[in-house]
């Protein structure tokens, strides 16, 4: 059986601390390295739900997306939302574990999974990290072999997610080339999509104001949600862990949805 200190080294291979953003809280957050694991549980996001899910089934690992905690606490007590799941899991024994935007930006991570399911060619990273060795950076960019439509990208989109719609910024039948790509709420990728000269940004969510800011400079944006421009790669993610670590059991939480409902 193997240490959570060898799922970690292999995570953190796979999604190098060096490429989460500054402000994040990546790695493992909490559990003892040296218990052993046999059954671990992705997630996008550690709620009551996921939380719950994995007590219920014996997981000794939770490899989450998103982080808990994700700003520093000053206590942990059952008293707020925070410090309840933390307590519930210490007393299970559950470790937990998240890459956050080192897998959004890893080389075979979130945007570039996004980027190549768009069909996006001659892709690479949209905002460098200074001095990474491997010439990573944040978010990516690319271009369609030929120019399509909005419509026609929209398209893709659904269907790489497999949603059934998403909310868009543009004209419908404005050419499309180049596409910037990042997940989850990056609106602040805005004005570097319109510098790299991409008529799109594909971002899972963003504010009004940046799509009033997207309409006036003219940059399209899509947006399937937060949960959809995320979920499919901790999905992926318990397949590959899976594949590493044989005599390890790994799913994707199976009770873990989307909190915004559609009509």
């Amino acid at each position: 059986m193997n240490t959570i200190h060898e799922i970690k080294d292999f995570l953190d291979q796979f999604a190098p601390p060096r490429l989460a953003e500054e402000w994040d809280n990546v790695g493992l957050l909490v559990g003892d390295p040296a218990q052993r694991a046999s059954r671990i549980m992705t997630c996008l996001t550690v709620t009551p739900t996921s939380a719950a899910e994995a007590i219920r089934e014996g997981v000794e690992l939770i490899v989450t997306h998103h982080p808990l905690p994700f700003r520093a606490l000053k206590r942990v007590t059952t008293e707020t939302i925070a410090g309840k799941l933390l307590w519930d899991l210490i007393n299970a024994k559950i470790a937990i574990f998240s890459p956050h935007t080192a897998f959004d930006s890893a080389q075979e991570g979130i945007n570039q999974q996004l980027a190549e399911g768009l069909g996006l060619e001659d892709i690479s990273h949209l905002q460098s990290h200074i001095d990474d060795p491997d010439g990573l950076g944040s978010g990516r960019q690319g271009t369609y072999r030929s120019t399509i439509t909005l419509q026609e990208a929209i398209e893709k989109l659904k269907q790489f997610l497999m949603i059934d719609r998403l909310t868009y910024v543009g004209d419908i039948d404005q050419p499309v080339n180049r596409v910037a790509v990042a997940c989850g709420s990056a609106g602040q990728f805005l004005e570097l999509t319109k510098t790299c000269g991409c008529d799109v940004l594909m971002t899972g969510e963003t504010n009004f104001h940046t799509c009033l800011e997207a309409e006036s400079i003219g940059i399209a944006l899509l947006m399937p949600g937060h949960y959809a421009s995320e979920r499919f790669a901790v999905e992926r993610l318990a397949k590959r862990i899976g594949t590493h670590f044989t005599n390890c059991e790994v799913w994707a939480s199976r009770d873990e949805s989307d909190p915004i409902s559609w009509c």
